[in-house]
């Protein structure tokens, strides 16, 4: 199967992006960890997947690959690449898309040529929805990690996320916590874990342990996570600027039942075709 993709990133959080419409994709979890592997394939965090809508009122659908093959409910850092893709590939000259994804419908806007503003949805705390185990639908909760109470809040912005706060996020046990946080029996789909250190009211900096990838440079549905973790328990104000290894966003969120709205970079990096067995 020759196909033809690009190599695209969001803060150095990178994808190969294909065009499912004018050809034809069939990839087995081999192949998708094949393409993300760095060495033997192309290389990437995430692979996504364009497709033709599926409903009305909609004008496309994407899929997301972990790099472990797996397919995922949302991605951030990937909608954003996803709008500068269609828009180049002449797949839309609108500047607004609706775009279906495994965990819903969601918007985006060509903020201008190199930003977009992706509505994220309204964040989910309820445990049952996230999913998070748990009796108690507080905000704060802690989590049994290698015998250590560490205080973590559970929100899904359309995946799951376990955010709590540090000192410093340069000494954070990112590499430590963040594998056994995201296979905790408490989290049934597994989670992205998240350290977050609080710079003042509207800055935050931030690392993401992405579940099915490993911490990478950026996570746009983890800067949306932690923003409204903060929010909700009194420590940011909207906006908040987050700051990660690979870049900067820009959240905003009006608080309990409004949608999260992020904006940032997204970048083209080249186009080429590969051979897959």
């Amino acid at each position: 199967m020759k196909l033809r993709f690009s190599k695209m990133h969001g803060l150095g959080n990178d994808f190969v992006v294909i065009d499912a419409i004018r050809q034809r994709v069939d990839l087995t979890p081999d192949q998708v960890r094949f393409l993300a592997d760095r060495h033997f394939g192309v290389g990437c965090d995430q692979l996504l997947v364009v497709e033709r809508a599926q409903q009305p009122g909609v004008d496309f659908r994407y899929r997301i690959f972990n790099a472990d093959g797996g397919e995922v409910e949302q991605c951030g850092n990937g909608a954003r690449c996803f709008v500068r893709f269609v828009r180049e590939q002449g797949l839309t000259d609108k500047r607004e898309i609706r775009v279906e994804t495994k965990s819903g419908v969601i918007t985006l806007t060509a903020a201008d040529d190199i930003n977009v503003t992706v509505n994220m949805g309204v964040p989910v705390f309820e445990p049952a929805r996230i999913p998070f185990q748990s009796d108690s639908d507080a905000f704060v909760q802690p989590l049994d990690v290698a015998g250590s109470a560490v205080p973590i809040t559970a929100v899904s912005m359309g995946n799951p996320h376990a955010v709590q706060v540090v000192a410093d996020v340069d000494r954070a046990p990112v590499g430590q916590q963040g594998p056994l946080i995201e296979s905790h029996p408490r989290f049934p789909a597994r989670v992205n874990a998240g350290f977050m250190q609080v710079v003042d009211a509207h800055h935050i900096r931030l690392r993401v342990y992405e579940r099915g990838a490993g911490e990478t440079l950026a996570c746009g549905t983890g800067a949306c996570a932690a923003v409204v973790a903060g929010i909700v328990r009194n420590l940011l104000e909207s906006p908040v600027r987050v700051s990660t290894r690979g870049g900067e966003l820009n959240i905003a969120w009006a608080g309990e039942g409004q949608p999260v709205l992020m904006t940032g970079p997204a970048v083209t990096v080249f186009e080429a075709d590969i051979h897959l067995e």
